[in-house]
């Protein structure tokens, strides 16, 4: 992958994006990857050669890196592990996981995962973070005989404001908190993960014998609810947009009995708005300008129904 510097940051900055040392090990996927989707993790491989990435899309990421090597380079002790890579191997697979920092108390572990990110990230679930953290406690669990207690993430919040804290009592408190991860049962991980192996093999398997890359889900492209709009015939601007269509219908019905009373009607449409592909136009994929499942998007045109 190129990285280039087209808004002139310092060298140092570049330097730093260009020296990463990332590595998944002696291993066929990362949990990381193992919880994506499996079209982008092969399409990210096949053109990394050609892909392109400016260093100033990198920041946050470096920043996130800088603040790991500093709270990894703290001190070890026989109750304290940090950065530890574990591997298992799961239907000829070998699945690999880094975890940043577990605490072993009674022969218990606490499982602890950095992510410097967004203060609403402490407001709002992250499913990934979930299933993350608990094929973590898979791979204790297995490859190491220790039951797992707990699992974390240490929230650094890159735009945490104190005044904003001060006046909502709602908004988080300290730039760092430490949210607890539900934690699943060993089965239930254990499924979740085989089922997952399976899907990247599949996925492999149709690229390496069909040369098909296969589709995301609208989930792993982080769509957005579809709506449906009342609006005037030949208008722009909705009246009223509504979740779901039998509220739009319930509308629609309502406004046309009112317009009885009038010469004039009003002629209305419900418009279908389909929900955007956040990550794939948001700069959240690496891999878009090469994906045409994404090209052959064309969320600029509307279905339209009269009534």
């Amino acid at each position: 992958m190129k990285i280039t510097n087209k808004t002139k940051l310092p060298q140092a900055f570049v330097d730093f994006a260009r020296s990463d040392k990332y590595t998944k090990g002696p291993a066929d996927i990362s949990v990381t990857s193992l919880i994506d989707s499996p079209k982008v993790r092969i399409m990210k491989e096949h053109f990394n050669d050609q892909m392109e990435v400016d260093a100033v899309d990198m920041v946050w990421a470096l920043f996130g890196t800088a603040v790991h090597t500093i709270l990894e380079s703290s001190k070890a002790t026989e109750n304290i592990i940090t950065e530890e890579r574990l591997y298992s191997k799961i239907d000829n697979w070998v699945l690999s996981g880094a975890i940043d920092r577990q605490e072993i108390q009674d022969n218990q572990v606490s499982i602890y995962d950095y992510k410097v990110t967004s203060v609403w990230s402490l407001i709002f679930d992250k499913p990934e973070w979930e299933r993350q953290l608990n094929c973590y406690a898979y791979l204790v669990e297995k490859e190491k005989g220790i039951k797992v207690k707990d699992i974390n993430i240490c929230v650094i919040a890159r735009d945490w404001n104190r005044r904003k804290a001060e006046q909502d009592p709602s908004m988080p408190q300290s730039p760092i908190q430490i949210k607890r991860v539900p934690l699943w049962s060993f089965d239930s991980r254990a499924r979740y993960i085989k089922d997952r192996i399976n899907k990247h093999q599949q996925a492999q398997a149709d690229f390496d014998l069909e040369n098909q890359f296969g589709k995301c889900s609208d989930e792993e492209r982080w769509k957005k609810s579809d709506t449906w709009a009342v609006k005037k015939q030949g208008q722009k601007r909705a009246l009223r947009v509504f979740s779901n269509e039998d509220e739009a219908n319930k509308y629609m019905e309502w406004h046309n009995e009112t317009d009885k009373a009038y010469t004039k009607k009003t002629n209305l449409e419900i418009e279908i708005r389909s929900g955007e592909y956040t990550r794939c136009k948001g700069n959240y994929c690496s891999v878009a300008e090469f994906c045409n499942q994404y090209q052959g998007d064309n969320n600029g045109e509307q279905e339209k129904r009269a009534c």
